[in-house]
């Protein structure tokens, strides 16, 4: 084995589809003489390379960008969501778990009642979807773009927005609570319009909204223990869960009718 190479042996979750129970499944000989250099995913595209040769169905996964924009490479890596650096799956590199004698890798979809498994480790986000749909969005003039100080907005708001905006949607702090929550990503949403004067229109109901959509949809609740915001690929802060409960009780009391837009 060369000095920048490794063998792994690999312990991948693999089910048909969501009707089916699944199962984890090891792999030693397709996992042998991986370059350190690799990108997680692209480990997993030589194992996959490997099973084709075989005859074998390759693992499926889920996987676009792969510059660490979209955030469709959701993984569980040995129990951590996206795996041991906080980052997306497709910017974690093989050398990460060299420098920590890691060779024992088990592979896991997100675990979550609204993220249903649809095949091996790709799993349905439509849930975030529908959560954004609910109210993620701003009520603006169309026509031509307004002078550029026509708006002025304090730079903290502006760069607290910009810290909202940046949630990509993997559902790693889905994946990572406990509880299954989705309340990072839905106040992360919700706060980077809610920060900025052209989100006041909809400010009340759209918290009211999000969240009752966050509760149907088959999410759990919050216990601040903080591992949503721990395994944040873009490190959005527990700042944006507490703006959120601020506006959600505000909305509440305008609308008088708890959480009903």
């Amino acid at each position: 084995m060369s000095h920048d190479t490794m063998d792994l042996t690999l312990h991948v979750w693999r089910q048909k589809s969501s009707k089916d129970s699944g199962g984890f499944v090891t792999y030693v000989e397709e996992a042998r003489g991986i370059s350190e250099h690799m990108s997680f995913l692209e480990m997993l595209d030589v194992v996959n390379e490997k099973l084709i040769e075989k005859n074998e169905d390759p693992i499926a996964f889920d996987h676009d960008c792969r510059e660490g924009i979209c955030g469709m490479c959701g993984l569980m890596i040995n129990g951590i969501a996206h795996g041991p650096d906080q980052t997306t799956t497709c910017q974690l590199h093989m050398r990460v778990f060299k420098e920590q004698g890691i060779t024992d890798i088990t592979i896991e979809p997100w675990r979550a009642k609204a993220f249903p498994v649809i095949k091996d480790l790709v799993v349905d986000r439509n849930a975030f979807e529908m959560i954004i749909q609910a109210g993620g969005y701003i009520s603006v003039s169309t026509g031509s773009a307004p002078d550029a100080n026509s708006l002025p907005i304090p730079k903290e708001n502006a760069d607290k927005a910009m810290d909202g905006a940046s949630c990509i949607g993997c559902g790693a702090c889905v994946a990572a609570c406990p509880n299954a929550s989705a309340m990072l990503f839905t106040s992360a949403k919700i706060g980077h319009l809610g920060l900025l004067p052209q989100g006041q229109v909809e400010r009340d109901d759209r918290v009211l909204r999000m969240v009752n959509k966050m509760d149907e949809v088959g999410f759990g609740g919050c216990t601040n223990i903080g591992e949503c915001s721990a395994v944040c690929p873009k490190e959005i802060g527990l700042e944006f869960i507490a703006r959120m409960n601020r506006d959600l009780i505000r909305a509440s009391l305008a609308k008088g009718d708890s959480k009903k837009p």
